[in-house]
This record gives structure tokens, sequence and C-alpha cells, in this order.
């Protein structure tokens, strides 16, 4: 049965935290760059004012790591004027991927994910962004520094992302979110090779949980991406004067890695239904071979058993009992059937 969520029942735009703290202290990483200068800073969220002033020639970024602090998310967007559904959003961790505008800025909703290759499982992290004329929000559920590769490409003087604005950092973080799912898709690949590899040299009933387990992991790799293609179809083709039209061409690249992805996951579901249809043959072959292991063992056994029982019967007027020779000739005979019965079953490949 699924919880009923924190925010169930209370009007638009209440601005309430629906996930797990997974953070001690609301932690902002502050980035402002343009092509000669670049500086960066840690915010401390207690300050009263920790906003900068907005600046027509520079583009602000503030990375806001930690999403439990209601009172603060409702104090960055009434800085920045964002949409109360924007931040209902933004703290409501169960969202689906998605892109929607103003006039005052554009938000975005998508997901990081991680893959455990040991536990087959996958973590998604809900990362929100928000941007407007010379500024971006971005919003993390965790602590990792999940763009530092986009701030090393910042502190490179000749990087793209310092001759453009802020809708190209949005789509710069959104293309290292799409590469980071690249990742995730070989790793889950990977194991479904290595999960084959070992169905094939000894099945057990581990591999069904583990085939279950990497199914689910899928499952939750195509709720996010699928609804994202979708997002970044809908911020291609926005008109908002805040995304230039060499954003826009990024855009449709990256949305073409989408559909990539899509049919790469869906490649990875035929793999893994192949794999169990794998899984059952090796269970149905190896039960398969005891069994005919046992069907020979009786074979054998049923005419020795025959000859043991006839000599086994308590009647007095049985001539081979009293032969002198009859026990070493019994023996001999049973001998030869059991010989005779192998170098049959041998000649059939019955074993």
């Amino acid at each position: 049965m699924s919880k009923q969520k924190k925010n169930t029942g209370l009007p638009p735009g209440s601005i309430v935290f629906t996930g797990k703290r997974k953070v001690e202290q609301v932690s902002i990483h502050y980035t402002e760059y343009n092509e000669q200068l670049l500086q960066e800073r840690s915010l401390s969220s207690t300050r009263p004012n920790f906003v900068y002033k907005l600046n027509d020639h520079l583009v602000q970024w503030y990375d806001i790591k930690g999403l439990h602090d209601e009172g603060l998310i409702a104090k960055i967007g009434k800085t920045f004027q964002v949409n109360l559904l924007f931040l209902e959003d933004i703290v409501d961790t169960a969202q689906r991927p998605k892109f929607e505008e103003t006039e005052q800025g554009f938000f975005l909703i998508a997901k990081s994910l991680t893959f455990s290759k040991e536990h087959h499982v996958i973590k998604p992290e809900q990362i929100g962004m928000y941007a407007g004329k010379g500024f971006a929000l971005t919003f993390q559920e965790t602590e990792s520094d999940l763009f530092l590769k986009i701030r090393d490409r910042l502190r490179t003087h000749s990087s793209r992302i310092r001759k453009q604005g802020a809708d190209y950092l949005v789509y710069s973080l959104l293309d290292w979110i799409v590469d980071n799912y690249f990742l995730v898709l070989e790793d889950i690949q990977s194991s479904i090779e290595q999960l084959e590899e070992e169905i094939l040299q000894h099945p057990s009933p581990e591999h069904k949980s583990t085939i279950h387990q990497i199914r689910r992991s899928l499952i939750k790799t195509r709720k996010a991406i699928a609804p994202l293609r979708e997002a970044i179809s809908k911020f291609a083709k926005s008109d908002s004067e805040l995304i230039s039209q060499s954003t826009t061409h990024y855009l449709r690249d990256l949305q073409d890695h989408t559909i990539q992805l899509v049919d790469s996951i869906d490649t990875n579901r035929e793999m893994l239904n192949s794999l169990q249809d794998l899984y059952l043959s090796e269970i149905s072959f190896k039960m398969n071979q005891v069994m005919q292991v046992l069907t020979i063992i009786t074979t054998i056994f049923v005419p020795l058993s025959f000859l043991v029982g006839l000599y086994g019967m308590n009647f007095d007027y049985m001539p081979e009992l009293r032969f002198r020779y009859g026990y070493f000739i019994l023996l001999f005979l049973m001998g030869c059937i059991v010989i005779g019965l192998s170098i049959f079953f041998k000649k059939k490949n019955w074993f």
C-alpha cells in the first residue's frame, strides 16, 4: 500500500518537503562568471542576505544542496520571483521530469541516477532547475557535487559555457545528467551479461531475484528518462526570450540522445526477458538431467530387483535354489544385465 503524501489535501503552491532528509544542513555553492571573470564561494544559508544583486554582465549560479529547509526554499523563491507551483515541485521529490515556463523564467525537473552493480539497485536523486535573466538556481537532494565536471569546465577560460547565458548553463547541466544515463545503462547491460554467464554455468534460485531486481531498476530508469525526453522537447521548442537559438540547437541534439537512451532501455528489457527464459530453460534442463539419471538407475535396477525377488520367494520346489553354482550364475547374469543396459544407454546418448 502506497503511503499518503505529506502535501495531500493542501492548497496548490504549498511548500512541503515530501522526501527523506539527506543532509544535515543546507549548503549553497555560488558561482558568477562571464567570458573574462569567474568567482566561486560557499554561502551560508543562515545568513540573512546571502543573495547577490543581479548583474547584467554576469551569470550567477546558486547550487543549493538539501531540500528539507522549507523556509529557505520559500525565501529563495521570493527573492528570484519563482512561481509557488515550481517551489512546491522542487521540494516534492516524487515529481516526474518536466519543463514549464513563465515570463520571468523557465523551470525543469530531472532525475540523476546511480546504479549499484553489487546490489543491482537504482538510486534516483531529484534535481530542480530554475533560470531567469542572468541567473540559474539548481536544487539537489544530497551534498554530493553532482556537477563537478561542469565546474571544471567553467574554470577553463576558453569554455563555451563562459561565453553563453544561463540557458546554456542549464543545457550543460542537463547534458551531464543525460551523459551519466549512458554510463548507468552500460553498467546495467554489463550486469545482465555477467548474469547470463553465471546462469549458463551454474543456475541458482538467487539469479531469479537478481533478474527481478534488474527489471525494477530498468523500470525506474525508464521513468526517469522517458518524461525527460518530453521535457527537453518542450525546452527546445520554447519561444522564450531567455532561451537563445544556439542553445535550442544543442537541445535538439540532447533530445536525440534521450531517444537513444529509451531505445537502449527497451533493448536491455528484451535481453532481460530472454535471460529469464534462459534461466527457466537451464533450470528445466538441469532437472531433466537429474530425472534422466534417476530413470537410468531405476531401469537398471528393475530387472535386478525382479531376479532377487523371484529367487527370494519361499517355495520348496525351486530347482535353482539347490544348484551348487546358482548364486554365482545369478550374480553373473545380473552383471551382464547392468553392462548390457549401460552399453545400450551409451549408444543412445542418454548419458
